[in-house]
């Protein structure tokens, strides 16, 4: 939400809280960062708005003290309420594309500065996930830092932004079928076309970049059939229509984190091949909790770790009206629950990323003098220290975790491979059961028993014996027995 209406950044009656003073015993020692150095030609970096648009600029990037980078480019701010904010964020660009700390070549590039959360990490941590969850072109990233005009502005993010290219969003624009839109429920930035679906979804193109007005038809036309097939209820229809595995995917993400914008903004799909895809992933500052509960009935609900908030949003609002699909969603959560349990548990991956850099955000709220402070209304107020502030978002997804596993059961669909009779270890009994099922001795009404003792992936034989009798006499197959499942 904070993207589509006019937010107030508290300037007069901001309250700046304890800056950070986190120690830690996670980690021996904390990250080398690589660093960027952008000097604007006229010396206007530090009062750089949003409406000067692009202003002329050399970088100098170096990482391990090596340099990288020494070109110039051009720079402007980015975002729109983050846009107002004190420590801004920054698009810059080169003239050519090119390869940038080994992220894949391209010409614009995004310096987040993530100035609504205070841990610095949530949006580190969802594109973690995404990456995990295999979300294609998932932008990658860097913790770095950041001088300006030879001010050192602290703790930044460079990210890839969600773009068409060959190593960004790879899809064939020029062939006028393929699109990206990003879900823009009322903003209007200049420049940018927009379409409205018959199902009153409203999306601004992100590519092409300047749609003709016949490129306009084929996208709407083409958002229109697609919202008529997901509404119709035909399974092989609107798999044909959809990549199901990415929208699944897309919904664990943002389903975990409890995405404040999704019904707002930020929220991207792509149409490559014939069919439409969700995502990338992007703009994950309001999530997990970040959110002030009294700002409205959506901020309330995703401050919450109990409850759903994503199901009855833009497409999925059909989509999970429908059991396969609600099958899929739960086949991801049990695929990557152990992931889920990790990213706020005790040493895990929170702790993990807040002891390697730890120097840096330190240096964020020290050196470069950034202040914990309550900065837009639809965040939630923080707490005084760092330390605080990352125990919340830790115990807010531990919380969630624990509500998804109730909600979705996703551990009842998981199971180790070769243990047909399902007594949670694989051992001779599993031999004889597999033989007793394949001479037709036992019954096996759902099918189960000959799923987990289906080793070899043909149909159930005694070729699945054999190989789970090698597994325990330590014999190499090829056959993944031992491993986790997803019925």
């Amino acid at each position: 939400m904070k993207k589509i209406i006019s937010l107030f950044l508290c300037a007069v009656c901001i309250v700046t809280l304890a800056a950070v003073s986190r120690t830690t015993t996670l980690a021996a020692e904390t990250a080398e960062v690589p660093k960027l150095y952008i000097t604007t030609d006229n010396g206007s970096g530090l009062s750089l708005q949003k409406e000067d648009g692009y202003t002329d600029a050399h970088i100098k990037v170096t990482d391990n003290g090596e340099s990288v980078a020494d070109e110039s480019v051009v720079v402007k701010v980015r975002g729109n309420s983050t846009a107002m904010a004190r420590k801004k964020s920054f698009t810059f660009k080169f003239s050519k594309k090119r390869d940038l700390l080994g992220m894949g070549k391209g010409k614009k590039w995004a310096l987040l500065a993530n100035p609504f959360d205070p841990t610095l990490l949530r949006n580190y941590v969802m594109f973690d996930f995404a990456d995990e969850l295999g979300l294609e072109y998932t932008s990658r990233q860097k913790i770095v830092e950041l001088w300006l005009d030879g001010s050192f502005r602290g703790c930044y993010t460079l990210m890839e932004p969600v773009q068409d290219g060959k190593d960004r969003v790879d899809i064939d624009v020029e062939g006028n079928k393929d699109f990206l839109l990003e879900y823009e429920r009322l903003r209007t930035d200049e420049g940018t076309s927009y379409i409205t679906s018959k199902g009153g979804l409203r999306f601004g193109v992100s590519a092409p970049d300047e749609p003709d007005d016949e490129q306009l038809e084929y996208i709407t036309n083409t958002v229109n059939r697609l919202t008529d097939v997901m509404a119709s209820g035909d399974r092989e229809a609107i798999e044909n229509a959809i990549d199901v595995p990415s929208f699944a995917k897309f919904y664990v993400l943002n389903e975990f984190a409890k995405t404040n914008d999704f019904n707002f903004s930020s929220v991207f799909f792509y149409y490559k091949d014939g069919k439409l895809y969700a995502g990338p992933p992007w703009d994950y500052d309001l999530s997990m909790g970040n959110v002030n509960k009294d700002f409205s009935s959506n901020s309330a609900s995703a401050f919450k770790t109990d409850g759903l908030q994503i199901n009855d949003k833009l497409f999925y609002k059909k989509l999970c009206t429908y059991d396969w699909f609600e099958l899929e969603i739960r086949r991801e959560f049990a695929r990557h629950i152990d992931y889920i349990r990790d990213i706020g548990a005790e040493g895990g991956l929170t702790d993990r990323l807040a002891a390697e850099y730890a120097d840096v955000f330190n240096r964020n709220y020290t050196d470069a003098g950034w202040k914990i402070s309550y900065q837009i209304n639809v965040m939630m107020y923080p707490l005084p220290t760092y330390e605080e502030n990352l125990e919340f978002m830790k115990n807010w997804c531990c919380e969630r975790t624990k509500w998804i596993e109730e909600h979705f059961d996703p551990m009842s669909l998981r199971y180790l491979i070769g243990d047909c009779d399902g007594s949670g270890v694989i051992d001779v009994n599993d031999v004889t059961a597999v033989q007793s099922l394949v001479a037709e001795l036992s019954d096996d009404p759902d099918g189960k028993c000959a799923l987990r003792g289906g080793v070899t992936g043909n149909a159930l034989s005694i070729e699945d014996a054999t190989a789970i009798q090698k597994y325990l006499a330590d014999i190499d197959t090829p056959y993944h027995i031992g491993e986790v499942g997803i019925m």
